[in-house]
């Protein structure tokens, strides 16, 4: 699996061939065609694979964040820079990672998505872990499927930002990010009393 990932990586999708692709994993082509009918086929696997292995160690990492007495913010950006920053790293070491990305949303758009939802549903979970132990007051009109769907779209959004986050910045634009959507960036009851004075001021002109 390391060695497939990291043909990908080296040459990129449209330039490398199965047999490449089978030399550099250690096999004889034959053998490689026992596991993938195609390069496309050999492709999603890595993106399935990657995918499900970043879900499954950020939501645990996430986990010992909570028991080690983290802050909610500090666990969901833990669980954020793995489930989406690991992968934006490694991406980034490669000299194809724009062909790469562009291959996957073309090749792999069904099992993004699907990633998406899996994730999502199971970062609602730790959402409401996190409000059955005082650690969040989610407010009475918010659910967290929304709030968890909310985040992951920052997360995404903080990956694809322009200009690109440098790396050793990505975790603190999570933490950022995360602090903003949870417990916001302005004040809505100054807000809206600064609106009621301005409307009562017109009114009066």
């Amino acid at each position: 699996m390391r060695r497939l990932r990291q043909a990908f990586l080296d040459y990129g999708y449209e330039q490398i061939s199965m047999s490449a692709l089978a030399e550099i994993c250690g096999l004889t082509r034959r053998a490689l065609y026992h596991h993938f009918s195609n390069k496309e086929e050999a492709f999603r696997y890595v993106l399935q694979f990657d995918g499900e292995v970043a879900i499954r160690d950020g939501l645990a990492a996430g986990r010992a964040r909570i028991e080690s007495g983290a802050s909610a913010v500090e666990v969901i950006t833990e669980i954020m820079d793995i489930r989406y920053g690991d992968n934006r790293r490694r991406l980034a070491a490669s000299p194809h990672a724009l062909e790469i990305n562009d291959q996957a949303f073309r090749r792999a758009r069904d099992i993004m998505v699907q990633a998406a939802v899996d994730f999502q549903a199971q970062l609602a979970v730790v959402i409401t872990e996190l409000h059955a132990k005082g650690m969040l007051c989610l407010r009475a009109n918010v659910r967290a499927e929304t709030l968890a769907q909310m985040l992951s779209d920052g997360a995404r959004g903080s990956n694809q930002a322009l200009p690109p986050i440098p790396l050793d910045q990505l975790r603190q634009r999570y933490a950022t990010m995360t602090e903003a959507i949870l417990y916001g960036s302005a004040n809505r009851a100054a807000d809206q009393d600064r609106q009621s004075k301005v409307g009562a001021s017109r009114l009066t002109a």
